[in-house]
């Protein structure tokens, strides 16, 4: 028990302390703008991690440092950020 409490630890703070991925993509999302938005932490993590720096321009913002240690927890943020995600994107190609 005492090893899982330690290793939740060390990756929140190493996960912190680098950035998140979902907070930084959504944060500067302009309505209007192109930047990708459904599970978009996810995605930079991905192209971070593969390298396709074409793709990372989209996002406009900088990977994490560490994006393979970042990638299972915005993926679960992403995941509870869905639903107000995709009515954003909806609303927005309905011109609502």
């Amino acid at each position: 028990m005492k090893f899982l409490v330690i290793s939740v630890f060390f990756s929140t703070t190493v996960i912190l302390s680098t950035g998140c991925a979902t907070y930084k993509t959504i944060s500067v999302v302009k309505y209007g703008g192109t930047s990708p938005r459904i599970y978009s932490g996810t995605r930079l993590n991905i192209h971070a991690i593969s390298g396709d720096h074409y793709a990372l321009k989209k996002f406009g913002v900088e990977p994490p440092k560490y994006p393979i240690l970042d990638l299972p927890a915005s993926f679960a943020l992403d995941t509870i950020m869905l639903p107000m995600t995709a009515s954003s994107v909806v609303t927005e190609k309905l011109g609502l």
